[in-house]
């Protein structure tokens, strides 16, 4: 087609006149826009202390020991260009809207010049007033005067729910460029003590022994510090000076009230600026007020000129357009409890996106939430000009980096109904800052910046759920509280933005709420970071209780993560106080009594040196259970030292014994296994099926062999009764048949022959002496006639074996009788249960 003159095509339609075709989609103009895509957690680590610390806002905080390649060096000041970058950053934004007039600060010269000159030898200054006396405008005039003083510049800080811990940290920010690193307690002070600064500190609330802990460990900084008489004034050893604000005269607080209107006032207006004085005892803020009244009042009165001369849609003449004389008694002055007490009557008459900011800080206890927040939170795109409306009005006043609402305003709204909807306000704050803060383009120093708004809504909210009718809504089934989820968001923000002060706060407001939900798991997350914190700031006992609770949760929710990382932080926790598991049990120290032991169980020493053997048990099938109970032995008169040393003693005892014993059974061993080489010993002769013969030399078991054709009836048992009865049938009468042969007998004995029965020997035959065996062997002659064969004695004689033809029963031959050579033959048999020998006995051949 001609690129010149496009079809219809070119817009949708079909060349052929058909429907038209669909457009494409559009892509989204920002990834946020398209559809959710799950997102991986934001991590952070960072190096506190000995410790590297992983922020890990999914299953908690990971802690090991920090290697010496992680440890970073000693921290670099800022140059002068970063510490102005720094001191812009303390201050609070400007608002915007129309450019305000700079009041002056009038009747404070005096003030003024003192405290610069202090600060210029070195001094530190406490400016204690009244809130509302014009003393945070005193020190910002004081901290340009004293721009050059000293070589790190002023700093500015608030002290504003800070302890003396936190404005440490806070000055060590604020001069040195640490990022990601947070020293200990030991490297804090080293660094500070360096620093030369003036110190501009305001809106402190501690005093004493804090404040003097504070100005101890900064010798080289002047402090002018602000706070109201309330605060606990310095201790009476403390170096501190001193100096008092008080109220303004009646004729600095007229001009002051002309330079707030910008015009002179009217003899009726001067006369009511004179009670309004006596009323409000002189303070700067009630005037600043009041010329906002005044302002507003001129603005309706000009609105009414222009709409009785011009009519309804007529432009209304400016505010600090002049008016008449007469034109001001159509709009009386405001009475003068309402101008004692402004706020209400300053409120009505202000936007309804300013008034609708005004009940956001009511609900979170007077912290006015960030101008970049305001338009999501009233809901209107401009309600961002809401703080300058505040702001003219004398309604809020700086504190630190931020705005809260001025001294007495919380009261006075909330007297005046803004506080009815705290709960649901609070709660829309929380569920806003809790998606905010999690967002991955959100960097922890700005959920830091607004730590204090975040921390408000949690505690507005928890306070809430205590409250007889409840929080004001609760969480549908499956979704998360606003509350956790705020907690969780913040706190792992806070911990890696340094500000572990509101750390701690969310964590502990977190279990909390998560205790008040029922959510055991987002509990345990709040448990262990507790103990995380508490390990890294030294608090070991705490920190031990924390992790053992965040434990006991995940293990009940088989979270195995979470853990996993529990018990690594339990296992650091015990390495460093030196307790390490099953310590208690392998002994205890000297002076602790030993517990009472059983039989059962080994009772260790004092010294906690483990037993070499363990003691006797009693039989099993005792009847009675014998209980011994083990005295207290008396506590040793030194002190032996615990943990990883006294560990280490122990091991080294319980190793030396246990290479003793080991020495001593492969001794045992080896003597057992050298000692004896002869084949024919005793031991060797054993075997797994019992035998009832004996050796060539060892005589006989005193029993008749049995004879050569035995049948497989036959028992094999030896006896010299007749086989055959004979005719008459009874064994033992004369017509009983001879027994046709016998067994001769092996060994050194010869073979018994009771009285009464023939039988001639046979002569011995001499032959050589067989070798003796392993077995024991058994000869036979043939039957007919006895034979003999000739055996070794012990003593190495030749004696005949004599084989009697027929026997009789054999009778007991007496225990000295002597064998045919005269010598005794005396040897061990083993013998079986079924055979019955006598084992060191001879006979005497017959």
């Amino acid at each position: 087609m001609d690129p010149n003159h496009q079809g219809p095509e070119e817009y949708g339609h079909d060349g052929d006149g058909g429907p038209p075709r669909q457009r494409p989609p559009r892509d989204p103009l920002t990834p946020g826009l398209g559809q959710n895509s799950p997102t991986l957690a934001r991590t952070v680590q960072l190096v506190a202390g000995d410790f590297l610390l992983t922020v890990n806002p999914v299953d908690g905080s990971e802690i090991e020991a920090c290697p010496p390649g992680e440890r970073p060096g000693r921290p670099e000041k800022y140059s002068a260009a970063a510490r102005a970058e720094v001191d812009r950053a303390a201050r609070p934004s400007v608002p915007p809207g129309r450019t305000r007039t700079a009041l002056p600060l009038l009747a404070r010269q005096d003030e003024r010049e003192r405290l610069v000159r202090l600060l210029a030898r070195g001094r530190s200054v406490r400016l204690t007033g009244p809130a509302g006396s014009g003393r945070t405008s005193l020190l910002d005039v004081v901290a340009e005067d004293c721009s050059d003083l000293a070589p790190d510049g002023v700093v500015r800080l608030t002290g504003f729910h800070r302890t003396a811990t936190e404005l440490l940290y806070d000055l060590y920010y604020a001069v040195y460029n640490s990022p990601l690193h947070r020293p200990d307690r030991n490297g804090l002070l080293s660094c500070v003590r360096e620093i030369g600064a003036v110190v501009v500190l305001d809106d402190v609330e501690f005093g004493g022994a804090a404040l003097d802990e504070l100005l101890d460990a900064t010798p080289e900084c002047a402090f002018v510090i602000g706070a109201t008489p309330e605060v606990p004034a310095p201790s009476a050893d403390s170096t501190v000076e001193e100096v008092f604000l008080s109220g303004l005269e009646r004729a600095d607080g007229i001009e002051l009230l002309e330079r707030a209107v910008g015009r002179v006032l009217t003899e009726e207006e001067s006369n009511w600026a004179g009670d309004l004085w006596f009323e409000s005892e002189g303070l700067p803020l009630r005037f600043v007020q009041a010329g906002a009244l005044l302002k507003e009042r001129d603005r309706q009165r000009a609105g009414a000129s222009a709409v009785a001369e011009f009519g309804v849609f007529a432009d209304a003449a400016p505010a600090d357009a002049p008016v008449e004389a007469d034109q001001a008694e159509e709009i009386p002055l405001p009475a003068l409890g309402e101008a004692a007490a402004p706020a209400p009557l300053l409120a009505s008459r202000l936007s309804e996106s300013a008034r609708a900011t005004l009940r956001f800080a009511v609900a979170l206890g007077g912290e006015v939430p960030h101008q970049a927040h305001l338009p999501a939170l009233v809901g209107d795109t401009h309600a961002d000009a809401a703080l300058g409306e505040l702001a003219a009005s004398g309604l809020v006043s700086p504190v630190g980096s931020r705005y809260r609402l001025a001294a007495g305003v919380l009261t006075q709204l909330e007297a005046a109904g803004y506080g009815d909807d705290t709960e649901a306000r609070a709660l829309a704050a929380a569920q806003h800052y809790g998606w905010w803060a999690g967002h991955p383009s959100v960097t922890p120093e700005r959920v830091c910046g607004e730590a204090d708004a975040l921390l408000a809504a949690l505690d507005t909210l928890i306070s809430a759920s205590f409250e007889p009718q409840g929080p004001p809504s609760s969480p549908a089934e499956g979704e998360e509280s606003p509350l956790v989820q705020l907690a969780r968001t913040a706190a792992p923000a806070f911990a890696a933005g340094g500000h572990w002060g509101p750390w701690e706060r969310a964590l502990r407001s977190g279990a909390e709420a998560s205790r008040l939900a029922g959510e055991m798991s987002d509990r345990a997350y709040f448990h262990h970071e507790l103990g995380i914190l508490a390990l890294c700031g030294g608090q070991l006992d705490q920190a031990r209780a924390e992790l053992e609770a965040s434990i006991g949760l995940r293990g009940a929710l088989a979270d195995k993560h979470g853990t996993v990382a529990g018990r690594r932080a339990l296992a650091l926790v015990s390495d460093r106080d030196g307790t390490a598991p099953g310590l208690a049990v392998l002994g205890a120290t000297a002076g602790e009594e030993v517990p009472e032991a059983r039989y059962e169980e080994s009772a260790s020493p004092p010294g906690g040196v483990p037993a070499a053997f363990p003691p006797l048990r009693p039989p099993a099938d005792s009847p009675t259970v014998v209980v011994s109970r083990t005295p207290s032995l008396p506590a040793r008169s030194h002190k032996v030292r615990g943990g990883l040393r006294g560990l280490a003693k122990r091991n080294l005892v319980a190793a030396g014994a246990g290479a003793l014993l080991v020495a001593v059974l492969g001794t045992v061993v080896t003597l057992g296994a050298t000692s004896d080489n002869d084949p024919n010993a005793p031991s060797n002769q054993v075997g797994p099926n019992p035998s009832a013969s004996v050796g060539i030399d060892e005589g006989d078991l005193g029993a008749d062999a049995p004879k050569n054709g035995d049948g497989p009836g036959d028992t094999g048992t030896a006896t010299t009764r007749p086989t055959d009865p004979g005719p008459d049938g009874t064994y033992g009468t004369s017509d009983d048949p001879t027994p046709t042969g016998a067994v001769e007998p092996s060994g050194g004995a010869s073979g018994t022959k009771g009285p009464g029965s023939s039988g001639t020997p046979s002569s011995p035959r001499p032959t050589t002496p067989r070798p003796s065996t392993s077995k024991p062997s058994t000869s036979s002659t043939p039957t007919g006639s006895g034979s003999s064969s000739p055996s070794t004695s012990p003593s190495g004689s030749a004696e005949p074996s004599v084989t009697p033809t027929a026997t009789t029963p054999t009778a007991t031959i007496p225990s000295n009788a002597t064998s045919a050579s005269g010598t005794a033959s005396i040897t061990p048999v083993e013998t079986s249960s079924s055979v019955s020998a006598p084992a060191s006995s001879s006979q005497q051949v017959i």
